[in-house]
């Protein structure tokens, strides 16, 4: 309990409680026929007075005094800097041919974006959405449920999963899970544990009373539902697959747990800017002290052992990627906005978490990387909420299920 109580401590703050999505895409399988028209789905949209200056863009400043290091290299500082220092400049000798085309530079933006492209696990969005403040919209249990909830989780499943043969279940029994190579079981468990998780926190955030009900003031309306919990989890409702899955909740907290840790000589030099100078320095503390207890835990997920056959193995790889590119995109086709929301906020932090592991770009990590190469190791603002907002939820599932223990003695 040593991570839970501080990882919530820390996505209050603001750099991590504002996270810019798209909930407006099409679902790119089937018909969008299953709009949630229940109250509880619908997403609080976040004004424009509440987003932080530093996450609306570029911040205006005539120098460079006093600046963050996130402002100093943007293109109308560089532009002020070179006003100031014209004078000291000899015009000839310092001229630079920049006949690049406009089209070649766009060019160049193409390639980039390629490259990128093949690390990732998720898929980019064609918009940049907008900003939803994550306090103001909870994850928890809405009425979404049916037909439509039901066909995400059985295309999840049936169809991206990999999968043993002669397995007609949407969930793989635990006794064929020997039959699977171990990245496929892997892959298995880690939509698993996240399925699990998600479970959790609608059972620990039940609606309790029925939508139309004037019983209970809106602040009282959810709470845990340990009957629920039973239904969904149990060996006698889930023959005997319902504890498996929990397990599979702690392997996909071990996983990302594995994640930060490896990645954490970056995090540890993001500066976590969000305008208020104060605020961005306590951010940093926070998360440095995460990152120490992090380290210190003595058994991690172990993905050195993965795609180790040559190019067998990265053919392997590659699907691995692709299938789980895919689960990014079903998200777009859940029907409840605030269900959408927190499912693609956890399916890229899970995605930038395997992205961490299997990238390879964070398998070496040099003290000497200075800003100017630290691009070998670039991951975007969205990538680093989601990564700890998703673990944040693993850690809160965690917690609940042994509040659910203690209520059951």
């Amino acid at each position: 309990m040593r991570i839970y109580p501080r990882i919530q401590s820390l996505l209050v703050r603001d750099y991590f409680r504002f996270y810019k999505v798209n909930l407006k895409q099409d679902c790119p399988f089937w018909a969008d026929d299953s709009k949630c028209a229940i109250r509880y789905c619908h997403v609080l949209p976040c004004q424009d007075d509440d987003i932080p200056e530093g996450l609306k863009g570029d911040i205006p400043r005539d120098i460079h005094l006093n600046e963050s290091p996130v402002d100093k290299y943007r293109a109308n500082a560089q532009i002020n800097d070179c006003r100031h220092s014209a004078k000291d400049h000899n015009m000839e000798l310092g001229y630079l041919n920049t006949t690049i085309s406009s089209e070649n530079y766009k060019e160049f933006e193409r390639w980039q974006q390629h490259d990128d492209a093949q690390d990732n696990f998720c898929v980019k969005e064609s918009s940049p959405g907008e900003y939803v403040d994550l306090l103001l919209n909870p994850e928890r249990y809405t009425g979404y449920k049916g037909t439509s909830a039901h066909r995400i989780w059985r295309c999840i499943y049936m169809e991206n999963c990999f999968r043993p043969e002669n397995s007609p279940h949407i969930f793989i029994q635990s006794s064929k899970m020997n039959g699977m190579c171990l990245e496929k079981r892997v892959f298995y468990r880690v939509i698993s544990g996240l399925h699990t998780s998600i479970n959790i926190h609608l059972c620990s955030k039940y609606l309790l009373v029925p939508q139309d009900s004037l019983q209970v003031s809106p602040d009282n309306q959810w709470g845990p539902n340990l009957d629920e919990l039973q239904r969904r989890f149990s060996s006698e409702t889930t023959g005997d697959e319902g504890p498996n899955w929990l397990k599979n909740l702690y392997f996909t907290y071990l996983l990302q747990l594995r994640a930060l840790a490896k990645a954490a000589p970056y995090l540890e030099r993001e500066e976590y800017y969000t305008g208020n100078e104060v605020e961005d320095e306590d951010t940093r503390l926070a998360m440095n002290d995460i990152l120490n207890i992090v380290r210190s835990f003595p058994v991690h997920f172990n993905e050195s052992v993965m795609f180790t056959g040559g190019a067998e193995a990265q053919v392997l790889k590659e699907e691995f990627r692709q299938h789980f590119i895919n689960i990014s995109r079903i998200m777009d086709c859940v029907g409840c906005d605030k269900c959408k929301l927190w499912g693609k906020l956890q399916i890229h932090g899970l995605g930038t978490a395997l992205k961490i592991l299997f990238s390879g770009k964070f398998d070496k990590w040099e003290s000497t990387l200075n800003n100017l190469n630290r691009k070998l190791f670039f991951l975007e603002r969205s990538e680093i909420v989601a990564l700890v907002n998703a673990f944040g939820r693993l850690s809160e599932s965690i917690f609940e299920l042994d509040r659910f223990r203690r209520m059951m003695r």
